[in-house]
């Protein structure tokens, strides 16, 4: 018997410890090399630890919930172990109790089963048995209302990996559960009205940053609207172009980005932040990109996005909405970022106020394209038109620095030329 200890990696320099989310592997059970085997939760990132040797997982060192410090013991391995195999006398008594050569019961379908038929049929088509799938794996699928039947997995044993859920849902090819038809009436037993959850480590931290950022800052909240006729008939003349060139779709983000950068180099306020009784002005734009994960809102930064092409800030974006989607965001993707940008428009938001995302000094929200009448050269017409709204803490950007800001934003996106111009 060879044991390696499975010890918590290095997070980044300001994470001291994290939480037990979901072990990935149980006692017993064979492990890849560079094989995720339990989830961890810091109050950056939510995240999957592998184990650095081929083995047999033989000691759970620690419990899921549990909090641990960055390099403690939480596991062991076996290098030399063969996995755990059930034996004849562990095999389930419902089996066993049949006769031997007595063939099991067979339903027919529109046929009602006798009771001893309903529990084999219970047990032996629950969706652990039909489909493996891991914790982190169950989650996803729950959360997406997924048929995981629909979804084939290309892990061990056939079981389903995120990469084969995330892959199916992009692609279109993974079917959604119907929801069950609502009872008449509440019978006695249809479960609990309430259910309690422990907040993760990563859900306190948003709550507790963002309320700290309502309580610390003097925060105010600037609105414009923008025609987006400009941009969206750019977008539908080089979309295929751009797409057959650098192998991402030209999306709404890069023209916001770029935008937004233009206006940070000419309000430098809005780009800095404060830091005892200094503020600290940034000759450079790191642009933080709210993206939602099956955790919670995380908000992965461009770093020096000035400097980003189109095409580098779309295929960046994209590959941070991927590693969100799979758990792989590290604490560096997040640091350092100087503004940030909320899209609440993917999700049908038309008007919000963003909160601030501490210690950075202003966040710009983008909402819903919607087709809205409006006055132009004296006629009536419709555009396309999106609200902006900038919060921004007004102990370091008067309302003239974010009004002037938001307008330079606003420019930008209504005359694209201005985007290569650098005006």
């Amino acid at each position: 018997m060879a044991i390696e200890e499975i010890v918590i990696p290095q997070m980044g320099e300001s994470v001291a410890e994290g939480s037990i989310g979901t072990w990935l592997k149980a006692v017993g059970e064979a492990v890849a090399q560079d094989e995720p085997i339990v989830e961890v939760e810091t109050d950056k990132v939510a995240m999957e630890v592998p184990s650095p040797v081929a083995g047999v997982l033989v000691e759970q060192v620690v419990a899921e919930g549990d909090t641990v410090e960055i390099g403690a013991l939480i596991a062991r391995v076996d290098t030399e172990g063969a996995p755990a195999v059930p034996s004849a006398s562990t095999a389930p008594t419902i089996a066993s109790s049949e006769p031997t050569g007595t063939p099991a019961p067979v339903v027919q379908v529109g046929t009602t089963p006798s009771a001893s038929t309903a529990i084999q049929t219970a047990t032996t088509s629950t969706p652990e048995v039909l489909m493996p799938m891991s914790p982190a794996v169950r989650r996803i699928v729950e959360d997406y209302n997924l048929d995981p039947s629909s979804i084939e997995g290309t892990g061990k044993d056939g079981r389903l990996t995120k990469a084969d859920v995330m892959g199916a849902i992009e692609s279109g090819k993974a079917r959604t559960v119907a929801a069950p038809a609502a009872a008449a009436a509440p019978s006695a037993n249809t479960g609990p009205r309430e259910e309690r959850v422990k907040m993760t480590r990563l859900r306190k931290t948003i709550a507790s940053r963002l309320k700290d950022a309502q309580n610390t800052a003097a925060m105010l909240t600037t609105y414009n609207e923008v025609d987006m006729s400009a941009v969206m008939a750019a977008r539908a003349k080089y979309k295929d172009l751009f797409a057959k060139k650098h192998n991402i779709k030209l999306g709404f983000m890069s023209f916001f980005t770029k935008a937004c950068c233009l206006g940070l180099k000419e309000i430098p306020s809005v780009n800095a932040q404060i830091e005892g009784e200094e503020i600290v002005y940034r000759n450079y734009a790191n642009i933080g990109v709210a993206v939602s994960a099956p955790n919670g809102l995380v908000v992965p930064v461009l770093k020096d996005a000035q400097d980003m092409g189109f095409a580098d800030t779309e295929l960046a974006i994209a590959n941070f909405g991927k590693k969100a989607r799979d758990g792989k965001l590290t604490v560096a993707d997040m640091q350092e970022g100087t503004f940030t940008i909320s899209n609440g428009g993917i999700f049908g938001s038309l008007m919000s106020s963003p909160i601030l995302n501490a210690p950075q000094s202003a966040i710009l929200g983008m909402h819903k394209i919607q087709e809205r009448p409006v006055a132009e050269n004296g006629q009536i017409v419709v555009r396309p038109m999106m609200y902006l709204a900038l919060s921004y803490d007004h102990r370091i950007i008067d309302g003239r620095e974010a009004v002037t800001f938001l307008v330079r934003v606003k420019e930008a996106l209504e005359d694209p030329t201005r985007l290569l111009l650098d005006m």
